[in-house]
């Protein structure tokens, strides 16, 4: 019988790591199922601009795993069973249970409301292609004048806030700081942050803290209220329950505790990485949550599968936080490098050069998901093509529900 890897969430950790897989494994010994809630690839990093009203590139997840040999179920995860191993997910069938002998958890994370009254009924965020897309059709809906709060000064704040504020020129866009904007930028790097808000016409209201939201207003705790006709949440992410409530070790925040091979600690036949996974990078730190560290994280699990599978020597991926790429719209960026404390080093790139170094990590991003298994032999691809849709039924599905 063929070792049954099931593959959670196929945004950048798990599409990669399916890929990966399924090009350094024998297709003879195993069997790959990737389980996604959407039928594309969403490039999340672009969310910002698809909600400013720009126009993204997607791939099909069908296309990009066709002739890999990988089985893609297009559902989603409602629970993880770890003691039986078996996950659990609903889709347009009615959904069933997939049984595995080795788990990837990738599913990634989601806006945190931070506890805020008003943020589910009100507020707007950049995290998911529906909710982005739901934010550019309110955006749509707006005069000239139209007041756009968008709440946090982190990376997905001061994106969304200028790529806004370029994109649609006649709105007046606030970004909402809880303490000094671009806090841990270095000093050359905060400046030219502060001459793009100036530049793009981007209000910055620093020391600010949102305590509701309104559906004409946000309540702040110094008492005062901002007007506003769309707010924007960007003030942090959330990892889904999943994990937690099947038993899997997790820190207070719901991330999966694992070793140096991304292999939870709670249960070894169980690997994480991305938003998912609590992982400590070699300084020492926890690694943020990031597309980088999804590639580092991704890696590093890929190496410990197949090096487990195989009787190979597991492999130690460097586990770093160099920096941070930041859009300041399509014509400027900035480009901050960290020391190993993750602090900001002096220096910084700034302008149209930091901004195509950007856009070329995405475009490369985007190539390495859309060809998951890099250069996987055609005669292979051929040999080891996944079922079509008309095979209906798998060994390791439930209630007659199909894998493919």
């Amino acid at each position: 019988m063929k070792h049954r890897i099931v593959v959670l969430g196929a945004g950048y950790a798990g599409a990669h790591t399916a890929g990966n897989l399924a090009r350094r494994l024998s297709p003879a010994d195993i069997e790959i199922t990737v389980v996604n809630a959407e039928p594309d690839f969403v490039q999340r990093l672009r969310l910002h601009q698809l909600a400013a009203g720009q126009e993204i590139e997607t791939r099909k997840l069908a296309d990009v795993f066709a002739g890999t040999g990988i089985r893609l179920r297009v559902a989603r995860v409602t629970a993880v069973d770890p003691e039986r191993q078996v996950v659990a997910v609903a889709d347009a069938e009615g959904g069933g249970e997939l049984s595995y002998d080795t788990l990837f958890y990738a599913l990634g994370s989601h806006v945190a409301d931070g506890g805020v009254p008003g943020v589910t009924e009100h507020a707007f965020d950049v995290a998911g292609r529906p909710s982005a897309l739901r934010l550019r059709r309110r955006l749509d809906s707006l005069g000239a004048g139209g007041r756009v709060l968008v709440v946090g000064d982190g990376l997905t704040g001061i994106e969304t806030a200028t790529e806004i504020a370029e994109s649609r020129p006649g709105l007046s866009v606030v970004l909402v700081a809880q303490g000094e904007l671009g806090a841990r930028l270095s000093a050359g790097a905060r400046g030219h942050l502060r001459r793009a808000c100036d530049r793009l016409g981007v209000t910055v209201l620093e020391h600010t803290r949102v305590e509701a939201v309104e559906a004409a207003r946000v309540l702040c705790a110094d008492g005062s209220a901002l007007a506003s006709d769309a707010t924007v949440l960007t003030a942090g992410f959330a990892v889904s329950p999943i994990a937690a409530a099947g038993g899997l070790e997790v820190t207070e925040n719901g991330r999966i505790v694992v070793d140096r091979t991304m292999r939870s600690v709670s249960h070894p036949n169980v690997y994480a990485a991305g938003d998912s996974v609590y992982a400590v990078g070699d300084n020492g730190l926890p690694l943020p949550m990031s597309c980088a560290s999804a590639g580092y994280t991704s890696m590093q699990a890929i190496g410990a599968i197949v090096g487990r599978l195989t009787g190979r020597k597991i492999p130690h991926t460097k586990l770093e936080y160099v920096g941070n790429h930041i859009s300041l719209g399509r014509r400027d960026g900035i480009l901050q490098m960290v020391d190993e404390e993750a602090q900001a080093k002096p220096k910084y790139l700034g302008g149209r050069k930091a901004a195509r170094i950007k856009s070329g990590i995405l475009k490369a991003s985007l190539w390495a998901t859309s060809h998951p298994t890099f250069g996987l032999p055609k005669r292979r691809r051929r040999l080891t093509a996944a079922p079509d849709a008309s095979a209906r039924t798998s060994p390791h599905t439930s209630a007659g529900k199909a894998v493919a």
